[in-house]
């Protein structure tokens, strides 16, 4: 995801990416493709978290942030400029995310891990783990020769070559064509992979060649291990998210805009063709989120402050089928530079700043109405022309949601079996007659959510 630095040195940009020559996973493998994205969390208390919330709820996936050693500095993007591809980043040492990742697996909770390949650091100094490194120069590691002939940064998105070999913010950008930075990223990533890692996300995917990613994953222990690729779309640019699908899902991000444009100043009526009906990537290939580390803090989506719009559209993309989702769970800042609270250390949701999206009641719910509806098509479309609509997902679950500034009272038309379910939105009892009808009234600003398997609440 782009990164920014604000300070004096440097920010990142990024892109995720994905790369598999034989075996291509497009959407994470499994029957559970939501991954809650606990951003800038340590290892320790992911590890809790897998245990206590993830897996019980149904998610499929935990995302971690980089593992790698960085440059010191409390500031978030500081993980996001590594200088070693040792585990000794700020978040936890290679003992610490080993146990995370068996606690996580034991819970049913699969791990993506971020990683950072396009470019290492900007500046010089001695990094989270001890290493001495300089812009060009990480002994044991990559020497001058090892970085792309392009030092000034990268200042044209319409020149493919300029994306992909000058430097992202300043950050020294690596010859991802060069054999033996090939290898040593291979290297890093099959580290992670004996540890039991199930994939990756690439940061920064935009600014390396998807044929270099392709080499790069086809020297994995397991070259079908799943990658999702950060690759921003740009309407004209050189180089767009498509080029990347052949090596696994990539992230979406137009989903996301469009999603803010919608909850805010448009109709959700609108979203009866959500997905490829709107010129989005296949949904096999898909990645998507509400908002991520990065939109969140440069205002292109939705974030927690936007309030009833933010938990309503978490609600709808966990909803809806296209793409595999992130929930994105972080903390609050005022100040969009801002490192994590106690060092990425969470005693407790909602305490010291935690915001913890992913276990809001009115989103963790919906990871269980999501794995119930798993392969079902959309039927049942309702829309009142304007910011109220509701759909079923086959005969296995139905949602509705009111946007509008006041209550609506209605019946609803589902494909479910008669019987009572329960409203997971609220905990309230919804009655499906025989004719898989209901009636019910939304406030304003809520949601409703019934599938079937889940009768009382």
């Amino acid at each position: 995801m782009a990164r920014r630095t604000l300070s004096g040195a440097v920010a990142l940009t990024a892109a995720a990416l994905v790369m598999a020559p034989t075996i291509v996973q497009a959407s994470p493998p499994g029957t559970k493709d939501v991954t809650a994205v606990l951003f800038e969390w340590n290892y320790a208390s992911v590890a809790r978290e897998c245990t206590s919330t993830l897996g019980p709820a149904g998610y499929g996936y935990v995302q971690v942030s980089p593992p790698a050693e960085h440059i010191q500095g409390s500031q978030w993007w500081t993980s996001y400029q590594p200088v070693s591809y040792k585990i000794a980043g700020r978040l936890g040492d290679r003992t610490a995310f080993r146990n995370m990742v068996n606690t996580c697996h034991s819970a049913g909770v699969k791990v993506v891990a971020d990683t950072v390949i396009n470019h290492m650091s900007a500046g010089s100094g001695t990094g989270t783990g001890g290493s001495s490194y300089t812009k060009y120069n990480y002994p044991g590691l990559y020497s001058s020769y090892d970085f792309d002939d392009c030092t000034s940064q990268v200042s044209n998105y319409q020149d493919r070559w300029n994306v992909q070999h000058c430097e992202l913010v300043g950050l020294a950008d690596l010859d991802t064509g060069e054999e033996y930075v090939r290898k040593t990223i291979a290297g890093y990533l099959n580290d992670l992979l004996s540890l039991g890692v199930d994939g990756f996300r690439i940061d920064a995917a935009k600014h390396i060649d998807s044929a270099d990613l392709a080499n790069i994953k086809s020297r994995l222990t397991n070259p079908g291990a799943y990658w999702k690729q950060e690759v921003i779309y740009g309407a004209g640019e050189a180089v767009q998210p498509t080029e990347y699908t052949g090596n696994g899902d990539v992230q979406e991000f137009r989903y996301a805009y469009d999603l803010k444009r919608v909850f805010n100043n448009e109709k959700l009526a609108y979203l009866t063709n959500y997905g490829e009906g709107w010129g989005y990537m296949s949904s096999s290939k898909a990645g998507v989120f509400v908002d991520n580390h990065d939109t969140e803090r440069n205002g292109a989506t939705l974030n927690y402050k936007s309030g009833a719009n933010y938990t309503l559209a978490n609600v709808f993309m966990l909803a809806w089928p296209y793409g595999a989702p992130d929930i994105n769970s972080g903390y609050e800042w005022s100040d969009a530079d801002a490192g994590p609270p106690n060092g990425g250390q969470v005693n407790a949701c909602w305490q010291d700043g935690w915001k913890c999206q992913h276990k809001w009641p009115e989103i963790i719910n919906m990871v269980a109405i999501r794995n119930a509806t798993r392969g079902e098509p959309v039927t049942n479309w309702w829309d009142n022309g304007n910011n109220a609509i509701a759909f079923a997902r086959g005969s296995k679950g139905y949602v509705a949601i009111n946007h509008e500034s006041s209550s609506l009272t209605r019946t609803y038309q589902t494909s479910l079996p008669a019987g009572t379910y329960c409203n997971v939105q609220n905990n309230t009892a919804v009655t499906v007659n025989s004719s898989g009808q209901f009636s019910a009234t939304l406030g304003s600003n809520t949601a409703l959510a019934i599938y079937a398997g889940k009768s009382s609440c």
